[in-house]
């Protein structure tokens, strides 16, 4: 049967019938591919907004936060401090041992919640970020081993662009890392973490490799995960998790930021209003 050859013919002669004659009566005739390739950059640049106002909702919440901690926690927890100080001093020289060992006790607990929450307070506020990317991941990456006991290390790529990052896009990329490497403190089990940031021609990639128990398939759609997957794609980027890693164990996690946007970062809103207007 010759059946099958003839139907790509005649939909060959309709289409070219409708571009010989769609002149001729005034309607404009655009391919299929040429008609997705507009609705496709709408959709991206509707993405990249929504994923913007997602983080700037996400960093707005943070510095709230840490306000609160501050001055409603923080205070709080300083006043107890005082107090318990000012109960020893009043304890008799007769006081049971068994009283001082509580106030001790108490003291302790007092000052292991002080510092729960200085570490709240650094991870929801804003970073100091005036010493750039590089100086602030390094800063960052290794106090935050110091102080969870994992082993850490930290490599970048030499490359100016990293030095010339606008102010969103750098604390893009340093909340990543931040998030990344508090999920491997928390739930990895793991000894070890390596970060590192490659480059190439059309983006900066942050790479993140542990050695822990990987991420069970419930956790991946958690706010973490969610959260730093909007900072990507508000950058113009993706966020990519492997677990476990080829090696049988660990996982890494990989978040990529296009170069155009992480040096654009601040006129990202206006880009995207300007391509909304353009579309209507």
């Amino acid at each position: 049967m010759d059946t099958p050859s003839i139907a790509p013919s005649i939909a060959s002669a309709a289409a070219a019938s409708a571009s010989d004659l769609a002149p001729e009566v005034g309607i404009p005739f655009v391919s299929r591919p040429a008609a997705r390739a507009p609705a496709a950059e709408r959709l991206g640049a509707r993405v990249a907004q929504l994923s913007a106002e997602l983080v700037a909702a996400d960093e707005s919440a943070r510095r709230h936060l840490a306000g609160e901690l501050h001055d409603g926690l923080g205070a709080d927890l300083t006043a107890a401090r005082f107090a318990l100080a000012n109960v020893e001093t009043w304890l008799p020289d007769d006081a049971p041992d068994a009283c001082r060992r509580a106030l001790a006790l108490a003291q302790q607990a007092l000052d292991a919640a002080t510092a729960a929450n200085r570490r709240l307070i650094d991870g929801f506020g804003a970073p100091a970020l005036e010493a750039g990317l590089v100086g602030a991941l390094a800063a960052w990456i290794g106090a935050h081993g110091a102080r969870t006991g994992l082993r850490t290390s930290f490599v970048c790529a030499a490359d100016a662009r990293v030095t010339q990052l606008r102010a969103d896009g750098t604390l893009a990329v340093f909340r990543v890392a931040q998030e990344a490497l508090a999920n491997v403190a928390k739930h990895a089990h793991a000894s070890a973490a390596d970060v590192r940031i490659d480059v190439d021609d059309t983006h900066l990639s942050l790479v993140v490799a542990d050695d822990g128990v990987g991420i069970a398939a419930a956790r991946r759609r958690g706010y973490g995960l969610g959260s730093m997957r909007a900072r990507c794609e508000a950058l113009g980027g993706t966020l990519e998790l492997v677990s476990p890693r080829p090696s049988g164990a660990g996982t890494v996690l990989r978040a990529r930021f296009a170069w155009d946007a992480l040096v654009a970062a601040a006129h990202a809103p206006a880009v995207a209003r300007r391509m909304r207007r353009e579309a209507r």
